[in-house]
């Protein structure tokens, strides 16, 4: 079929720009704001293979359906992910290299930024040094991989965001988000890939950006499309107001609840309604960072005057703010109220019966009205088994309370909200309690200025919200020790603490290692919760403490009114604070400047490094084929995420990981985190599957039954290691909602590394469904209504699964899997072969993207 002429000019910003005209594709106009930003993507790369004119005719009807091939205009990547996209990079040069051809043919085809902010930690809290210390752990910690870091930024096109500028979300909504691409003569929307689940968050302003694993990142930086299936939009219609007091937190952990029922999982959800044209952008923004939270892909939100006005207010340039204004009303990419596109699914919230809220104890979407927050703690507490010794700390103690993520310091007014509930808090003389480890890390510098502007930073300093770090820090599992008297009562007594943060995830064993239970709420509840100290605490009716006269200071007697927030937001903040902000952007402090810039197209791999070790996922790929006689290395159950499958905190002295560190002359205090490690391969692989929550049908605590040794108990790594030397494939089974969370990559790296050939799961979250194919390995999918317990499988099996190859040849194929167990009659099931795309089958069948990528820059089929 012929292609489209669809090809124009438009003048942008004084120059003369080529533009592919939307409205020259027949139903497009008609087609969701998120989809017609993929129509334009197809006419950009249409290449009659991938991307054909009949692909492009068919997405812009309604009901659509089939592959998509999606090249993003720019890659996102922060530090801990960010090396191990390098270190596969350069592997891949050695690679090439070695296969005769030039290594520089290994360089991004699109701009990469890439933010460093996922390593600082909240080692020293509750001073005013606390941030300059911290900077100094951190350096310290991770010189070399920030060497490595200094090495990546030879590669063309590839920039640095060096520390203490902030987290990478909100400084690519602040500074980096194009929102209309202007390059090479070209104008286009702005599309981003990020290797992070909250890549999202830009959304806010209509970037059609979404989070992938780093792998798919380092294949579409080497020009590699992301391929995916249409997915189905869903309309959100807002509509009225939020009642007062009510936050864009309690509003976002609605949403989120509200979505994660709808079943939104690998859609793009769209906001729509009046209620949505009045939400500032920084709500906006709350809302779209947590889509991962509801399991969208996307969480999109018109282009309008108010994105406009924000554009201009963070700084960005007159005529860039013209030109995109322009492009989209061009494009039909403006916001229309009167517009409806034809969703595939619609939901309806209403604004004004959102209620203050927390989300807790262990996944976002348990949405808990602040009301009920103390009772529901109870009685969760009252099913735990009873503790058999006294402890000075009680069961239910804040051990943490944190303001800290981009989700939330993104947005002025629940930061001056926090400020000024600290205000009257210490005016009425209330403390924290002194168990509670506080800490303030925000996602940009413009919110210590304004904090500072506001004149509220000294009541926060005097409640232990002291700034600890521009960084992601906490919400990462970066919180650092908890204070020693908690640590103790944990360690000694099994007393169960609480962290209370504003972050998007509470996954168990993310935030700390010690803390079994996390709650999400807006800035101001995590002040009031560090005065309160401890969950029992029923902050609507209790007091937070007493003044200095004895009366009792209860909650809504400090609680500011949303017209002083808006007042005080409004005089405290400035444009100059951000443009001045981010003029230095590119540019590192001392610390930075100090450390070694490596040069070379190749990196030079040190043996002796505990940081960095070639990765061999150019040396493991596997065909594709029938996998038979296999056994189960773990049988698990629902809501597993990518925190449960590979751990980012901190290493523990004497687990797996820490031993093998320890063996190779690494102090216990340097044994730092899985995340920082994640550009040594021997380091994770003794970390996968080791969450202390993780319980398997085969075992606990990071062991699991060996078959090849009678069942015994075993570190996982050493049972993957001798099912690997008695040539035996390994599955992984398990339940709902497999692999949610992060956009970790190294979920199933480990996975791969550890000889697993398949995962059998009841469903799959969407990024690391991927993330699984493209390591080679086959995610499958039981039918609706089975699961390993209902079809009477204990994991002691052997299975058989054949016929493999043919099932790839359709994506979503059925596959029969056959258990024998003893001699008893097998067990035979039907799964669905998970494999989306055909591009995915060809990434299967070569054993791996990376393989994929190598085979096609050598020239070898």
């Amino acid at each position: 079929m012929d292609s489209f002429d669809s090809l124009a000019r438009l003048e942008l910003d004084g120059r003369d720009h080529r533009i592919h005209r939307l409205d020259r594709v027949p139903g497009a106009d008609a087609r969701p704001v998120s989809l017609k930003i993929v129509i334009e993507n197809l006419l950009r790369h249409e290449d009659g293979r991938l991307v054909t004119a009949e692909r492009i005719r068919s997405l812009a009807q309604p009901r659509a359906h089939g592959d998509l091939a999606f090249h993003p205009s720019r890659a996102f990547l922060h530090d801990t992910n960010g090396v191990p996209v390098l270190a596969d990079l350069a592997a891949l040069r050695d690679a090439v290299a070695a296969a005769g051809h030039d290594p520089a043919t290994v360089n991004p085809s699109i701009p990469a930024e890439l933010t460093v902010d996922h390593s600082i930690a909240t080692d020293v809290s509750g001073h005013s040094g606390a941030w300059r210390r911290n900077t100094e752990f951190e350096y310290t910690r991770n010189a070399e991989r920030y060497e490595f870091l200094k090495w990546g930024t030879t590669l063309d096109g590839f920039r640095i965001v060096p520390p203490g500028h902030g987290i990478m979300h909100q400084i690519n909504l602040e500074r980096l988000a194009r929102v209309v691409e202007s390059r090479d003569g070209w104008a286009y929307p702005d599309t981003c890939a990020g290797t992070d689940s909250h890549t999202t968050m830009v959304n806010a302003l209509g970037v059609l950006a979404w989070g992938v694993g780093g792998i798919e990142a380092e294949a579409a930086l080497l020009g590699q499309p992301i391929t995916m299936t249409v997915p189905p939009v869903v309309g959100v219609v807002l509509d009225g107001e939020l009642a007062p007091g009510v936050t864009a937190t309690d509003l976002v952990l609605t949403i989120t609840q509200v979505l994660r029922r709808h079943g939104v999982v690998g859609s793009f959800v769209e906001f729509v309604g009046p209620g949505a044209a009045r939400l500032p952008v920084a709500t906006r923004a709350t809302i779209a960072n947590m889509a991962p939270e509801a399991g969208a892909t996307t969480a999109m939100f018109p282009i309008d005057d108010l994105t406009l006005d924000y554009l201009r207010f963070t700084g960005r340039s007159p005529g860039h703010v013209d030109a995109v204004e322009r492009y989209c009303k061009e494009q039909g990419l403006w916001h229309d109220p009167g517009f409806r596109p034809d969703y595939d699914s619609v939901v309806h919230i209403d604004l004004g019966v959102v209620e203050t809220a927390i989300a807790g104890p262990r996944r976002p979407q348990d949405r808990v009205p602040l009301a009920e927050a103390a009772s529901s703690f109870r009685t969760m507490l009252a099913a735990l088994p009873a503790r058999e010794s006294e402890s000075p700390v009680a069961d239910g103690a804040v051990a943490i309370a944190a303001i800290t993520s981009c989700t939330n310091t993104s947005n002025p007014q629940v930061m001056i909200g926090a400020g000024l509930l600290a205000r009257n808090a210490r005016r009425r003389g209330l403390k924290a309690k002194p168990w509670v480890k506080t800490s303030l890390a925000p996602g940009s510098r413009a919110v210590v200025d304004y904090l500072d502007a506001a004149g509220l930073s000294p009541y926060l300093d005097e409640l232990g919200f002291q700034l600890v770090g521009l960084g992601c820090m906490t919400c990462i599992g970066n919180s650092g020790p908890l204070l020693p008297t908690v640590a103790e009562a944990v360690r000694d007594h099994g007393v169960r603490v609480v962290s209370v943060l504003s972050g998007n995830r509470n996954f168990d064993g993310r935030i700390n290692n010690d803390v079994s239970l996390n709650y999400l709420a807006s800035p101001p509840l995590v002040v009031a919760y560090a005065l309160a100290g401890s969950m029992e605490v029923d902050l609507l009716h209790d007091p937070l403490g007493f003044d200095d006269a004895g009366e009792p200071v209860h909650l809504a007697d400090i609680w500011p009114d949303d017209a002083e927030i808006a007042s005080i937001t409004a005089g405290a903040i400035k444009p100059a604070m951000y443009t001045e902000s981010y003029a230095d952007l590119f540019e590192g402090d001392e610390h930075w400047s100090a450390v070694p810039a490596p040069s070379g197209l190749r990196y030079e791999w040190s043996p002796d490094s505990t940081y960095l070790r070639r990765p061999p996922f150019l040396d493991r790929a596997r065909a594709a084929g029938d996998i038979l006689a296999s056994r189960v290395l773990l049988l698990l159950g629902d809501s597993v995420t990518t925190d449960h499958i590979s751990p980012a905190g901190r290493i523990p002295r004497h687990s797996e990981a820490g031993n093998y560190l320890t063996s190779r002359g690494v102090a216990p205090a340097d044994l730092n985190t899985y995340a920082a490690r994640r550009g040594n391969w021997e380091v994770m692989i003794r970390g996968g599957f080791t969450n202390p929550r993780l319980d398997s049908g085969l075992g606990s605590g990071g062991r699991t039954a060996d078959f090849t040794a009678g069942g015994t108990l075993t570190p996982i790594h050493v049972a993957a290691g001798h099912y690997a030397r008695a040539g035996t494939p390994l599955l992984v089974l398990a339940g709902e909602d497999y692999g949610g969370g992060s956009s970790r990559d190294w979920a199933a790296k480990v996975t791969a590394l550890l000889g697993v050939r398949a995962v059998i799961a009841c469903s799959f979250e969407r990024i690391h469904r991927g993330n699984l194919v493209q390591l080679g390995v086959l995610p499958l999918q039981f039918q609706e209504g089975d699961n390993a317990a209902k079809l009477g499988l204990d994991g002691a099996e052997t299975f058989d699964l054949i016929g493999v190859d043919a099932a790839l040849d359709q994506p979503r194929s059925t596959l029969t899997v056959c258990a024998r167990r003893n001699g008893a009659p097998p067990i035979e099931f039907d799964v669905t072969v998970r494999i989306d795309t055909a591009r995915e089958a060809e990434y299967y069948r070569s054993g791996g993207i990376l393989p994929f990528v190598y085979r096609t820059l050598v020239g070898e089929s």
